[in-house]
């Protein structure tokens, strides 16, 4: 085993996960269990992790057991609500020595593997999330057991730069096959880190057995108890005391892992384009597994993650990584929280698609009564019927129970008359993008609502100074910039206009924290941060196909940054209508950076809603519309210079909001990126990456960060 305690001086700040031992007396005269506890000795909002320190104590706790000729298996769980999840990444920016990397690889394996080699049965309890080396831990058990109530399981390592290291590339293909190996490893983490649930880990077999929160320890052991005593065989059971790798295999035989990996490698590419080579390693591990021993499969994973923990990549997703979980918890610049007022009625203005999504939210998160408000009760029942048929697609895919789904949908009401807003806390309108509609909607509802009542606006460019300044008491507007789809995009970019009060911004902030969104507190400004900055970066794309770049070098010119989408995709995604109405807007606030493509206007007054074939090739009526240059002025780029050009722009534009103060740094503008637009974690956030890539100092002559 690897000196681990050479290791733990590059984790100074670990806070370690104890391996606590006791006693079990099983039912059915199965004999003792040696039940191991994890618990880092924090509340639920720590979760147990594991650095060197957190292993040496596991490692511990094994050698214990092991003495002991006295107990028929082995169990590990975890505290109250969590159970595991992965590796403390607290150190790894200290790590700058392959060998050091090496070692914390090597250290994971010496440490998991003990689990399916003690020669007696090893039962894994998942009673919370289960994450990266979490969930590796449980793999190397003979057995696992899930608690239904676990809304977290998963290898989210790829996201971050790494991958599942610790057994995870070639014990989950031999139990569940590569092809839905794969798509844990590789398709969830590049999925905006999609999560299972209990129930779904167990129907994909992953877990043998499946119990409510309520009883799940005492129910899991009672299952325990009779696995060994044999009245009840697990799924691939294998013989107690064998690595369960080696006894029966689970897995499909099909696809292949060769096939199950040119799937994974086609995804992959479509999200990244090779730009980050942790999902592509971990591709290869998971095509090789089925061909390897145990010891050849781990030693390559070692290899693997040493490499990646010297990356780049990993640096870069540990940033990204960093500020969704810290930064995007309490918005840097807020009020007081204890300023919030009580919201327990929400009224919408507008009965279309994104006011029923904004409506299905409030109902689903803050669960309190909603009213949706339309012109007629044709557009009012479209609305309404949209709630309900989310509802019910949650109910049926058991998202929700169909007790909740009637109570939820129960929530949701409709009225013709704005009236209905007289007893509301919190109204947010969603009506059409023009400021004179928006400015008398917010009148109509200022004279029947409540003098404390919040009046949010949805715009996604208009200025909320302006858009309250008729009003008796503007100090109760407030943007609420929420991002389509609602239901997927976790960013609310919360505004403050001029004079918007503080108990009216902490209000928001707390609605938008109970929806379970991030907040980021921005000044009025206008298009605010994502759009303002997609806006640039597409008009300086779309610019130089005005000048006679042909579409398919504009179309892949940023492919090597690994951004989720082309610019035409992510055009067509906002929409050819919406795009051109938030330029237009940035063209009149400043003229001399942003201008609306003829190009762009031509897309919209041919009606074109969708610019590819489904092939997702450029259609040929699109490419007829943007083909071609100005004549004799044509000057074609290459796409280095598309991208170039693209990226001084957002280096630009990003320099100029941080001064006129749009937020509070640049750490804000990073995960208003990563949040709202997909900027990817292995860039991490996009204010570093211009400066690694040295176009920050180029363009504006310092850096966004003065160290890194």
């Amino acid at each position: 085993m690897p000196d681990a305690s050479l290791l733990t001086s590059l984790f100074p700040d670990e806070v370690v996960t104890r391996a606590l031992v006791r006693d079990v007396e099983l039912p059915y005269g199965s004999g003792t269990m040696a039940l191991i506890t994890l618990d880092n000795g924090r509340d639920h909002t720590r979760p147990n992790t594991f650095g060197p320190a957190g292993l040496l104590s596991l490692d511990e706790a094994l050698d214990a057991v092991v003495a002991r000729t006295d107990i028929a298996a082995v169990g590990v769980t975890g505290k109250p609500f969590i159970f595991a999840v992965g590796a403390d990444l607290s150190g790894a920016p200290l790590v700058a020595a392959r060998d050091e990397a090496l070692a914390i690889a090597r250290l994971g394996h010496a440490v998991f593997r003990r689990f399916g080699e003690l020669g007696v049965p090893s039962f894994a309890f998942v009673n919370g999330a289960a994450l990266g080396g979490g969930l590796e831990l449980a793999l190397h058990c003979s057995y696992r057991t899930i608690s239904s109530g676990v809304t977290a399981v998963g290898l989210p390592e790829c996201s971050l730069g790494l991958l599942p290291g610790w057994g995870g590339t070639y014990l989950l293909p031999h139990l569940i096959g590569p092809a839905q190996a794969l798509k844990i490893i590789i398709e969830n983490p590049l999925s905006q880190n999609r999560m299972l649930r209990g129930a779904q880990a167990f129907s994909l077999g992953i877990a043998d057995a499946m119990f409510e929160p309520a009883d799940f320890l005492a129910e899991s052991l009672r299952w325990a108890a009779r696995v060994l005593t044999g009245s009840v065989s697990p799924r691939g059971a294998t013989p107690p005391g064998t690595p369960p790798i080696l006894g029966g295999n689970r897995s499909p035989q099909t696809p292949s892992g060769d096939a199950a990996a040119d799937v994974a490698r086609t995804f992959a590419d479509g999200k990244l384009h090779g730009a980050a080579p942790a999902p592509y390693r971990a591709i290869d591990l998971v095509a090789a597994a089925r061909g390897r021993t145990r010891d050849e499969g781990f030693a390559a994973e070692d290899e693997a993650l040493a490499d990646l923990l010297l990356s780049d990549e990993l640096r870069a997703g540990l940033y990204a990584f960093d500020l969704t979980q810290k930064r995007a918890r309490h918005a840097a610049g807020a009020p007081d929280a204890s300023l919030a007022r009580p919201v327990t009625k929400v009224g919408v203005v507008g009965a279309g698609l994104m006011a029923a999504q904004i409506a299905l939210l409030f109902a689903r998160r803050l669960e309190v009564p909603v009213v949706l408000t339309d012109l007629d009760q044709a557009r009012l029942d479209a609305g309404l019927g949209h709630v309900r048929a989310e509802m019910a697609r949650l109910r049926d895919r058991g998202r929700i129970s169909a007790d909740a789904a009637a109570r939820l949908t129960a929530l949701v009401t409709g009225s013709l008359t704005k009236d209905a807003f007289a007893d509301a806390d919190f109204v947010i309108e969603a009506v059409f993008e023009e400021m004179a509609v928006k400015q008398r909607v917010l009148a109509e509802v200022e004279a029947v609502a409540r003098p404390d009542c919040v009046l949010a606006t949805n715009t996604s460019s208009l200025s909320v100074t302006e858009m309250a300044s008729g009003l008796a008491h503007p100090s109760r507007v407030v943007g609420f910039h929420l991002f389509n789809p609602v239901a997927m995009m976790p960013l609310v970019e919360v505004v403050r206009g001029a004079a918007t009060d503080d108990a009216t911004v902490a209000t928001a902030l707390a609605v938008g924290s109970r929806a379970k969104k991030n907040c980021v507190l921005v000044k009025d400004a206008p298009a605010f941060v994502v759009n303002r900055l997609l806006t640039r970066f597409l008009g300086e794309i779309l610019g130089c196909v005005d000048e006679g770049t042909p579409v398919e070098v504009a179309e892949h010119a940023p492919d090597p940054l690994g951004l989720p989408m082309s610019p035409f995709f992510l055009l067509q995604l906002v929409g050819p209508a919406v795009a051109l109405h938030v330029g237009e807007t940035l063209a009149a606030a400043y003229p001399d950076r942003f201008r609306v493509s003829p190009k762009l206007r031509a897309l919209v007054a041919a009606g074109k809603t969708s610019l590819y074939r489904p092939d997702f090739t450029v259609d040929e009526s699109v490419a007829a519309l943007l083909a071609g240059g100005d004549g004799a002025h044509s000057r074609p780029s290459t796409a280095g210079e598309v991208r170039e050009r693209a990226l001084e722009a957002l280096a630009e534009e990003i320099r100029l909001m941080l001064d006129e103060g749009v937020v509070a740094g640049p750490e804000d503008i990073d995960l208003c990126m990563i949040l709202g637009a997909g900027w990817p974690f292995h860039l991490g956030g996009i204010t570093p990456y211009l400066d690694r890539a040295g176009i920050t100092e180029k363009v504006t002559g310092t850096r966004f960060h003065l160290s890194g």
